[in-house]
């Protein structure tokens, strides 16, 4: 009998090989699609035009139905989702602003996966955008040898959406050059795409229905390209703010690190204890204000929710991965020092004062702990 060959790669269906092919966050639409499907197949409300749901079935898939099985996803007051759909079923778009790490990207995904079914038409904006990566491009090899031709172009995520008419998302507008923001006017306005190379019909897209912007915008860059006020007219403007309920936050940790962990391989999360020091932590150097009415300094990195999560993960994959046990108040001082302290020097002397003002008053033994693991912090 002939000897079975070798192979040094993983078989196509080991569990290996699985492993490696699985996204590390697949898009709103992939995640919950058992979640959208149950919701279109009972959806009995009136739906905009364009609209894969109701937008009352929009509103169950984004702050959860537990009688359908819908998790909660965004924790935010729902009145701001209800403003955030109605401003979608209208000719206005939609601009999320607020402080870093507070789920407007988040919340920009849930409702295009619910709207559109769609979260992926996204323009990241950055200094470097350009109109080409908003609009359309070419292909210049067809274009050399067709001429501008419906075949030679290649669209960017405004064109895709206007023409599927689905949502595009506009991450961090304000970082943008003006000139390059102001390239959303016909779209928002007139709902129209002027493509000059071309003749006839194709020199103009306009827009199916159910196309629309939702933007995103954090009130830290806000001043960076101040939007034109032909731009401003064309949005709904929408605050999201911190949370503002202790419980509420530190729930919110706890569920996103026991799935972040989970995907890592990591069963075990950091215990309650070390979770209150992180959420703590993070609440007043957020508000520069302590849980009994005690003026602090507050860093100048925002202390979001987002990044409080990022250190708890941290330290669940430091304890797992490099000592074996649960994890400490001293993990929680070493992986604190990358997420509060970057740029601005005066924040290690910030967060030193921190300890010794605020942290040494508290006699719980897991303060205490806290306290005696301050030599960790750098400087």
């Amino acid at each position: 009998m002939a000897a079975k060959k070798k192979t040094d790669s993983a078989s196509p269906d080991s569990p290996d090989s699985r492993a490696a092919n699985v996204a590390q966050r697949p898009p709103a639409e992939v995640t919950y699609r058992d979640e959208l499907e149950r919701l279109r197949a009972s959806d009995t409300g009136p739906r905009p035009p364009g609209w894969k749901l109701s937008p009352l079935a929009v509103r169950a898939f984004i702050l959860g139905d537990p009688e359908r099985g819908i998790r909660k996803k965004f924790v935010g007051n729902p009145s701001l989702v209800d403003r955030a759909m109605v401003a979608l079923a209208t000719n206005r778009g939609l601009i999320l602003v607020g402080e870093p790490g507070t789920a407007k990207s988040l919340l920009s995904e849930l409702l295009a996966a619910a709207v559109c079914e769609k979260s992926t038409l996204t323009i990241q904006g950055s200094a470097g955008t350009t109109d080409d990566q908003i609009k359309y491009s070419w292909n210049y090899a067809l274009l050399l040898a067709e001429g501008p031709t419906p075949r030679a172009l290649v669209p960017a995520p405004l064109y895709t959406a206007m023409k599927e008419g689905t949502i595009v998302r506009f991450e961090e507008i304000t970082r943008c050059p003006l000139e390059i923001q102001d390239s959303l006017l016909a779209a928002l306005s007139d709902r129209v795409l002027a493509v000059p190379e071309m003749e006839g019909e194709d020199a103009m897209l306009f827009a199916r229905e159910g196309f629309n912007v939702i933007a995103t915008a954090n009130t830290r860059d806000l001043g960076v390209n101040e939007m034109s006020a032909a731009l401003k007219r064309r949005f709904n403007f929408e605050t999201v703010f911190p949370i503002p309920d202790f419980d509420v936050e530190m729930a919110l940790v706890r569920e996103e690190t026991t799935r972040l962990l989970a995907r890592s391989g990591v069963p075990k999360i950091p215990g309650p204890d070390v979770l209150e020091l992180l959420v703590t932590t993070f609440r007043e150097l957020r508000a520069g204000l302590t849980v009994d009415g005690q003026a602090m300094d507050r860093l100048s990195v925002p202390m979001s929710t987002a990044e409080a999560v990022s250190v708890a993960y941290a330290m669940g994959i430091r304890s797992h991965f490099l000592h074996g046990g649960e994890a400490t108040p001293a993990d929680l001082v070493e992986c604190l020092v990358g997420a509060a302290i970057k740029t601005d020097s005066e924040d290690v002397a910030r967060l030193r004062r921190y300890f010794d003002q605020r942290i040494s008053k508290r006699k719980e033994p897991h303060f205490r702990a806290y306290y005696e693991a301050r030599h960790r912090l750098p400087g």
